[in-house]
C-alpha cells in the first residue's frame, strides 16, 4: 500500500516550499492515510464547506490544494479540486445565487487538475460574477485560480504569487543502506526514462524540462487571466516569490484592497451583472417564489424568511395563462402547418398537364383540393376534353401497383369507354332478338 508520505512526495506541486514540508511532515507523522479514519469518526462525503449570503455563495479555498478529498486532504485542512469544482458548478446552475465569492487562504497545491479547474471559473463568469477574495494568501495554485476569477480583492496584509513550479525528490537510500534495506528497480529496456535519476545531469535535465514545460502552462493562463502579456508576468508578478498587498496591486496581480464583507455586500445588491434568468426580486436580496422548488431553492442561496415573498394566487392565474396562451398559439401554428402542407400537396397530385395555372391559383386562394378537382372537371368541359383523355395524360402506374389475375397477367380494367361499348352491345342484342 502507498502512504501519504510516498503520495505527497513523489508527484510535482504548485506550492510555496514552507507549505510542501509542513504537508510531508504530516503526512509521514501519520503514515497510512486510510488508518485514520478511526480518529477522524465521520464520512469524507461530508467535507464540502458552502457558506450562502444574501444569495452569494462563499466558497473557500483554504489549505494546501489536492485533487481529490480523502482522508489525507480532511485532516491537513487542505482543499480538493474535485469538491471545489462541484460546489462552483452547483452556485452556477442555482437560479437564486446571484454571485460567487472565493475565498483564498492556501499556499498551493498539486498541479494536476489546476489548469482545468481554472478553465471552469473564467468559463462561468460568463454566467455570474465571480470574485476572489485574498485575506490570507493566494501563492502558485492558488494564485492560478484566483487569476481566473472577475476580480481579486486582497486584504493589506494578503500574500499572492509564487508562480512557478516545484518538484521535490526524497532521497532515502542513505537512510534505507543503515536499516539494511535495498530497493532494486528493473525497467523495461524500451522505457528508458520510466524511472529518471535526478542525481544525474541527463536524468536533472529530464525533470527540469518537465517542471519547465508546465510553468509555461502556468505562466501563459496568468497572463491570458490578468489581459497582459507572459514577459510582465516573469518580471513583475514577484518571479517566484510572493508579493504583499498593495505592491500586489501595483503588479497588476490584484485590483483593489478591500474586505470579504465588502465583497459580499457589493455582490448582493448587483442582480443585474447576472446573465442567466432567475425570478430575483429588488436589489436588496428580496425574491418572490411561487412554487415548493422555488422556495426550497431560494432558502439554500441563503435568502431568509423577512427576504422572500409568496406570489399571491392572481400572479399564479396569471402567469398560468399566459404560458397556457403560449402554448396554444404554438399548438395553433403547429397544427395549420402541417394542414397547409397536405392541402398543397393534394393539390398538386390532382394536378394534369395544362391546368398548371388552376393549380398555382388554387394554392395561392387557399382553395381545397375538391374544390380544385371541381375547377380541373369544369375547365376540361369547357375546353371538350374527355376524363379518359385527362386519364392518360396521368402518369402510368408502376409495374408493381397494377392489378393481376391468378395467373399473373394484367387483369382487365373498366373503363368509361368500355361501359358504353357494352351497353351499346347490349342494346343492339336485345334489337336483334325483338
Amino acid at each position: 500500500m502507498i502512504s501519504a508520505y510516498q503520495l505527497a512526495a513523489s508527484q510535482p506541486w504548485l506550492i510555496q516550499r514552507e507549505a510542501l514540508e509542513t504537508v510531508l511532515s504530516v503526512a509521514q507523522r501519520y503514515g497510512d492515510a486510510e488508518a485514520l479514519e478511526t480518529k477522524l469518526g465521520r464520512p469524507l462525503d461530508n467535507a464540502r464547506t458552502v457558506t450562502m449570503r444574501d444569495g452569494v455563495a462563499v466558497i473557500p479555498v483554504t489549505g494546501p490544494i489536492f485533487r481529490y478529498a480523502n482522508l489525507f486532504t480532511a485532516i491537513s485542512g487542505a482543499t480538493s479540486t474535485q469538491v471545489l469544482a462541484t460546489d462552483i458548478q452547483a452556485a452556477l446552475d442555482n437560479p437564486y445565487v446571484k454571485a460567487i465569492v472565493l475565498d483564498f487562504d492556501t499556499p498551493g497545491g498539486v498541479a494536476t487538475s489546476i489548469n482545468e479547474l481554472a478553465e471552469q471559473i473564467a468559463a462561468g463568469r460568463e454566467r455570474k460574477p465571480i470574485k476572489a477574495y485574498v485575506g490570507g494568501a493566494a501563492a502558485s495554485a492558488g494564485y492560478w485560480l484566483a487569476s481566473a476569477t472577475g476580480e481579486i480583492v486582497v486584504s493589506e496584509t494578503a500574500l499572492l504569487g509564487s508562480i512557478g513550479v516545484l518538484m521535490s525528490y526524497i532521497d532515502s537510500r542513505e537512510r534505507d543502506a543503515k536499516a539494511g534495506l535495498k530497493q532494486v528497480d528493473i525497467v523495461s529496456s524500451q522505457s528508458p526514462d520510466k524511472r529518471i535519476d535526478p542525481d544525474t545531469d541527463e536524468g536533472r535535465a529530464k525533470v527540469q524540462a518537465m517542471v519547465d514545460g508546465l510553468a509555461t502552462v502556468f505562466v501563459d493562463a496568468v497572463a491570458r487571466n490578468r489581459s497582459v502579456t507572459a514577459e510582465t508576468v516573469m518580471a513583475d508578478f514577484g518571479r517566484g516569490g510572493v508579493l504583499l498587498g498593495q505592491q500586489a496591486i501595483k503588479a497588476g496581480m490584484a485590483d483593489r484592497i478591500g474586505s470579504l464583507e465588502s465583497v459580499i455586500a457589493e455582490l448582493a445588491g448587483s442582480a443585474s451583472n447576472s446573465t442567466r434568468n432567475k425570478p430575483m426580486g429588488n436589489t436588496k436580496g428580496q425574491v418572490t417564489v411561487s412554487s415548493t422548488d422555488d422556495l426550497r431553492n431560494a432558502l439554500a442561496a441563503g435568502h431568509t424568511a423577512d427576504q422572500i415573498t409568496i406570489a399571491s394566487n392572481e400572479q399564479a392565474v396569471a402567469a398560468a395563462r399566459a404560458a397556457g396562451v403560449e402554448d396554444g398559439k404554438q399548438t395553433a401554428t403547429d397544427t395549420a402547418v402541417a394542414a397547409e402542407r397536405t392541402r398543397i400537396a393534394d393539390i398538386q397530385a390532382l394536378a394534369r398537364k395544362g391546368f398548371e395555372s388552376q393549380a398555382q391559383a388554387a394554392i395561392n386562394n387557399g382553395d381545397s383540393p375538391e374544390a380544385f378537382a371541381m375547377t380541373v372537371l369544369k375547365a376540361a368541359k369547357d375546353r371538350g376534353i374527355t376524363l379518359d383523355a385527362i386519364g392518360q395524360d396521368a402518369p402510368a402506374a408502376a409495374a408493381h401497383s397494377r392489378p393481376t389475375d391468378d395467373s399473373g397477367k394484367p387483369a382487365a380494367t373498366l373503363n368509361t369507354r368500355d361501359v358504353y361499348a357494352r351497353r351499346a352491345q347490349a342494346s343492339s342484342n336485345k334489337g336483334a332478338t325483338l
